[in-house]
């Protein structure tokens, strides 16, 4: 069965950090067809990419070259094929060896393995990447193809690795002596995109007991609704949620108490900064909503769906040209030579063959400040450059 095709269970391990914080979503998302983005597919052709040369490499017999190499070139057809997915899937293959051949004795390997935690989640199943045992040690490593900064995942904490680590325990626990969990998260297309950690197989299935009672809440849509801009930012709900709406329209809406000074400390600013977080998401979700209903005739009192602004496009630009052309104007004022960009140029080279070539021509310069959260992986800077430089107009 492709990736794309697989079922996925009411409380899904990938919507866990959703439902057992929030327990009513998962019921209130069920009114709501689940969709999928243009990432998300392009995730799963590289995933199963991934899958194909970790099998190659741990069961040559069964999957070989040739195996793999009709695979490579069915995957190649596919519209959102980038051969940038070769390097980022060899960065996950050669992790799992590196696990591998560090492990006190040759581990037991399984690729692409559906586990069951209907132990700890009523019908709770998954798939987890890829799950190495030896040496009384249960590793469960996971692939994630997101770029975005904002989309790390790490794999402390992470809920949706430690239900697969549960599944693959109740799986394994009469073959192997397992004691200790180990959970890691590799994300290639990000710097520093490998994030790992573990527990004693105790603290797992203390947190397993935690799970049952937040699922047993869960699956009767009962508990309390907790919006935020986590738990909402997947959720199908997101748009028509009361709980969201009420809480936002609070942060953004409801005035602090009390004579206050006229200008706000450094510490309120953070403050609201963080309680607004979700304030502008939520009115572009619920935009998009309204923007929906108006469109399938509904009424959505106040507001109503017009026509955007269109677009000129040829019907035929070379007959166009020509009859420009017959016309007296010169074929130098219709066309624009004009080089592609570095990140274009790089795509089209490959990455390694563009390092040896041209490597030493390029030179990185700083990006326009941003501000993100203090979570953020990347060092914090101070007037690097300043604010009329950050944000000038481009003259190019």
């Amino acid at each position: 069965m492709g990736h794309a095709e697989r079922a996925h269970a009411l409380l899904s391990a990938s919507s866990a950090h959703r439902w057992l914080y929030c327990t009513p979503s998962a019921k209130l998302e069920e009114q709501f067809p689940d969709t999928t983005s243009e990432a998300a597919k392009e995730g799963t052709l590289a995933h199963e990419l991934a899958e194909m040369k970790v099998r190659n490499y741990f069961y040559t017999t069964d999957f070989g070259k040739r195996k793999l190499t009709a695979g490579i070139n069915k995957l190649k057809k596919e519209e959102l094929w980038q051969d940038e997915m070769v390097g980022y899937t060899d960065e996950y293959l050669d992790y799992i060896k590196s696990v591998a051949l560090a492990m006190k004795i040759e581990p037991y390997v399984a690729i692409e393995k559906r586990v069951d935690f209907s132990a700890y989640v009523p019908e709770g199943f998954g798939t987890a990447d890829c799950v190495l045992i030896g040496g009384k040690v249960l590793h469960v490593i996971d692939f994630k193809y997101g770029k975005s900064p904002d989309g790390r995942v790490k794999a402390e904490g992470n809920p949706q690795l430690a239900l697969y680590a549960l599944g693959a325990y109740e799986t394994y626990k009469v073959l192997y002596p397992i004691e200790e969990i180990k959970m890691s998260i590799v994300q290639p297309r990000l710097p520093d995109g490998i994030s790992e950690w573990g527990c004693p197989l105790s603290e797992l299935l203390a947190w397993g007991k935690y799970v049952q009672e937040r699922a047993e809440l869960a699956t009767k849509g009962e508990g309390d609704f907790s919006p935020g801009p986590k738990t909402c930012k997947y959720c199908r709900a997101r748009g028509r949620c009361r709980a969201r709406a009420e809480e936002n329209v609070r942060l953004a809406f409801s005035p602090d108490k009390g004579k206050l000074p006229p200008l706000i400390t450094n510490e309120q600013m953070g403050q609201y900064l963080t309680r607004g977080a979700d304030v502008a998401k939520w009115l572009s979700d619920l935009q998009d909503c309204a923007l929906a209903e108006c469109l399938a005739g509904k009424e959505v009192p106040g507001w109503k769906a017009v026509e955007g602004r269109g677009s000129r496009v040829w019907t035929d630009m070379d007959e166009a040209f020509s009859k420009l052309k017959e016309n007296g104007i010169s074929e130098t004022v219709l066309w624009e030579r004009k080089p592609l960009t570095l990140a274009q140029i790089e795509k089209v080279v490959g990455k390694k063959d563009f390092e040896t070539f041209v490597g030493d021509k390029v030179e990185k310069a700083p990006g326009k400040p941003a501000l993100v959260k203090e979570s953020d992986k990347r060092p914090a800077i101070t007037n690097t450059i300043s604010a009329k430089d950050a944000f000038k107009e481009d003259t190019v």
